[in-house]
């Protein structure tokens, strides 16, 4: 098992984080995480991040719902039991969708939800049981960490966080 080390800059507010982010962007310093207590607006552009394709696999997966909702309610009222329900006739999907758009709706709804939070525990890693990866507790709490490997420049982004307003900063080793 390899380790590297990196540095762990601590900020206690997250103004101040947000231009030391960019700052040791603009540096050419990759910074490999960001551990906050709450979302900071604009951080995931500031750290350069590509837009997420969730809302894309959102769009797919209310469109699966809605095609096994229209099979499930075509298969069930036309043509496994067709029935006579107040003089609707049961020969016809079309004639009778009226009846069927709360189940349409709520199975695509159904489906897009369940399939988004399954989609975003597998894309995050958060499997059940995992053990947590936050470097320091207090990023629950008060406080901004950012993490920067070393590369044989730990002298220069020290210099560099502290002139960025860094109340710690940490050279620890990664495992």
């Amino acid at each position: 098992m390899s380790t590297n080390k990196v540095i762990h800059a601590l900020y206690n507010d997250d103004d101040i984080l947000m231009d030391a982010v960019k700052k040791v962007r603009a540096e050419h310093h990759h910074i490999e995480e960001v551990f906050t207590p709450f979302p900071v607006h604009g951080l995931d552009k500031a750290l350069g991040l590509a837009p997420t394709r969730l809302a894309i696999t959102a769009f797919l997966y209310g469109i699966t719902g809605t095609a096994v909702s229209t099979w499930l309610t075509w298969y069930t009222m036309i043509a496994d039991w067709p029935q006579d329900i107040g003089g609707k006739p049961s020969f016809s999907w079309l004639e009778n969708m009226p009846a069927f758009v709360p189940i349409l709706f709520e199975l695509t709804v159904f489906f897009a939800a369940h399939l988004m939070v399954i989609t975003f525990f597998m894309r995050s890693r958060l499997w059940p049981f995992k053990e947590a990866e936050n470097p320091d507790p207090r990023t629950t709490d008060d406080h901004f960490l950012m993490e920067i490997p070393v590369e044989g420049n730990e002298d220069e982004l020290k210099a560099l966080l502290e002139s960025t307003g860094a109340v710690e900063i940490n050279v620890v080793e990664k495992h």
